[in-house]
């Protein structure tokens, strides 16, 4: 075994959400296989169905590549992470993908959880998942720590794919991931990001393999582009109100108008703030619209990265928006 996989495109990439039972997620998969796309990655939510659970029977019923996206390792220790992402390469025959973000900060709060300086955290995550998936007993003493850790089992490793937005975690990851997954639904903050991502390429050791940039799009799909547009509204309230000066400014988005919405997630009020959420946010955060405006924001995007996820909400009607996206990947 080598010590790192060599990396294979997951784009076109697909993120399905176990809100519903396993034995619906599973179909949707299927159907997404047949429209094009070569990866699932599964969200990651303590209050939704484990992700490990859905990524399997995934990768059960399908050849795509699977699974989390992204784990966080505060909620679950990253040994016990490894051992599960090492596990799903085992039952898919080798179609595991690590998907790895510090998390949801709100979220993790609910758990009690405090999330202590995250880049590092990630950085450390990776750097022992590796070693165990070598086969080495890991002592390590750092933003957590284990003691002659150890894997019983022997798999190949599979590729890490760092989610992030910020520049330190977009410039660590292009140093020392496989992928990044870069959240972010408009060109201009892809072309941001991606001068980040090469600032940490050209600190990239040597001997590290290949890297692939993907944007992780909120995309809202529909035969009638005002329905899909609607649709986003749950995902663009939560990203607009989490969003830092800078991205709003870049976007033209009034602040009050986002300290507004973000007052009302944090309330609970989410009916109210999915009602706040404007125009521009949702051009802003959201690939929305029918299958031609799709396409287009998505050529766009690929100027940008090396390919595309597929992020929630897919539209009003996940069904028909999965099969809308084979016509636009045939575009693409």
């Amino acid at each position: 075994m080598t010590g790192r996989p060599a990396v294979d495109s997951i784009a076109p990439g697909i993120e399905l959400t176990p809100e519903h039972p396993v034995g619906e997620v599973v179909p949707l998969a299927e159907r997404a296989e047949r429209a094009g796309f070569r990866s699932a990655l599964v969200s990651c939510h303590y209050f939704n169905r484990d992700p490990y659970v859905v990524a399997d029977s995934v990768g059960r019923a399908t050849e795509m590549l699977v699974g989390p996206a992204a784990a966080n390792p505060y909620d679950a220790h990253p040994v016990a992470l490894a051992s599960r992402v090492a596990t799903l390469q085992e039952t898919t025959g080798g179609r595991a993908v690590f998907g790895l973000a510090p998390g949801d900060r709100s979220t993790l709060a609910a758990l009690g959880v405090e999330q202590e300086r995250p880049l590092r955290r990630v950085l450390e995550t990776t750097r022992v998942a590796r070693r165990l998936w070598r086969g080495e007993a890991v002592d390590h003493d750092g933003t957590f720590a284990a003691a002659d850790a150890e894997l019983r089992f022997s798999v190949d490793p599979a590729p890490v794919y760092v989610g992030a937005q910020g520049p330190h975690m977009l410039r660590m990851a292009a140093k020392h991931a496989d992928g990044v997954l870069v959240n972010a639904s408009h060109p201009r903050d892809l072309a941001w990001a991606s001068d980040r991502i090469d600032e940490g390429l050209a600190e990239r050791p040597g001997d590290e393999s290949g890297f692939e940039s993907l944007a992780y799009a909120s995309v809202s799909l529909a035969q009638d582009g005002e329905e899909a547009r609607e649709a986003a509204r749950p995902p663009v309230a939560f990203i607009a109100g989490g969003a830092a000066d800078p991205v709003l400014d870049r976007h033209g988005i009034d602040r009050d108008a986002a300290e507004r919405v973000s007052e009302l997630v944090e309330r609970g009020d989410l009916r109210e703030a999915f009602a706040a959420v404007t125009p521009s946010m949702l051009d802003a955060f959201a690939v929305a619209g029918d299958p031609e405006t799709v396409t287009q924001r998505l050529r766009e995007l690929h100027e940008h990265v090396d390919g595309v996820v597929f992020g929630a909400p897919l539209g009003p009607d996940p069904d028909e928006a999965v099969s809308l996206a084979g016509s636009v990947l045939s575009r693409l």
